[in-house]
């Protein structure tokens, strides 16, 4: 029904930025939200950032003032800018999307397949 693709992912030194890329695609009457959870090896699930349908964004406060959230809503597709990256950071990175579905308009949630994101020298 609903599906998501990420890109981006790759191995980057300390202090470096990447850009993570997550598109939706299928039948949905509308997107709620959007945003990215990662998880690091021996680490709980964290919400990293997301964007409300609005345009209003949210963000772990580990990542806040390096990490941005944007939206292009004509594709159903979002970005997250990371600068200022640290070994901490490292993780796959899981887009999410909480859409309502057309016809009855159930809540749903679709998951991307996951990006790693290292930050090594």
């Amino acid at each position: 029904q609903v599906q998501l693709v990420e890109s981006g992912g790759g191995l980057v030194q300390p202090g470096g930025s990447l850009t993570l890329s997550c598109a939706a695609s299928g039948s949905f009457f509308k997107i709620h939200n959007m945003g990215w959870y990662r998880q690091g090896a021996g680490k709980q699930r964290e919400l990293v950032a997301m964007i409300e349908r609005d345009g209003t964004t949210n963000y772990a406060n580990s990542v806040k003032g390096r990490f941005t959230i944007t939206r292009d809503s004509s594709k159903n597709t979002v970005h997250l800018q990371m600068n200022s990256l640290i070994p901490g950071d490292t993780a796959v990175y899981y887009c999410y999307t909480f859409v309502q579905l057309p016809g009855t308009g159930p809540n749903y949630t679709a998951w991307g397949q996951g990006t790693q994101v290292t930050v090594s020298s």
